[in-house]
């Protein structure tokens, strides 16, 4: 795995462990020679996430929509900044720099990040793996709800298989790793 793409908050949140995690995720990253795929922006989760890979002497690609930079809130010091014309476009270009995606704490956009990346990989349009890095037990009411998905009949045990839940930053990145290298593209019902 050589790029991942990172899903996280434009805003620190109310836990510090949650700008922690994001800037020890960054470090280790950089460590293992993974470059990281981001929305572009310097607030938040994000910028803490892409400053440690930077600072860690790692490389760091963001997809930002217009509307952002001329909101002054893109990073103006990554490796590269690809500016595109809207958020369909960026989670397009994300998809297509990376190798895996993973979702740190965050709101709506993590969300929708995370989501329309797995419902084309269900669809079979790419077939790179996933992960939810579950810090103070952020995605813990996100993951029952997805085995109540399950349970009650609207997403096969298959699908909900693929999604991956990691409490500590190496068991997501080597598990994001060992997914990568088997992945096959098809759909999963």
């Amino acid at each position: 795995m050589k790029n991942l793409a990172v899903y996280c908050g434009s805003s620190m949140g109310t836990d510090p462990a949650f700008a922690a995690l994001a800037r020890e995720f960054g470090e280790e990253m950089a460590r293992r020679g993974i470059a990281l795929v981001y929305g572009g922006g310097h607030r938040g989760l994000m910028g803490v996430v892409a400053d440690a890979v930077l600072g860690a002497g790692g490389k760091a690609y963001g997809v930002i929509p217009q509307a952002l930079v001329d909101a002054e809130v893109a990073h103006t010091g990554l490796t590269e900044l690809h500016t595109v014309s809207n958020m369909h476009e960026r989670k397009a270009k994300m998809t297509e720099l990376c190798d895996a995606f993973v979702a740190l704490p965050g709101g709506i956009g993590t969300f929708d990040e995370l989501f329309e990346a797995w419902t084309w990989n269900a669809l079979g349009y790419h077939a790179k793996p996933f992960a939810l890095l579950n810090v103070s037990n952020f995605w813990d009411g996100l993951v029952d709800f997805l085995d109540h998905t399950t349970r009650s009949g609207f997403m096969s045990r298959a699908r909900r298989d693929q999604l991956i839940v990691a409490d500590r930053i190496g068991d997501a990145l080597d598990r994001l790793a060992e997914a990568a290298g088997r992945r096959e593209a098809s759909m999963v019902w």
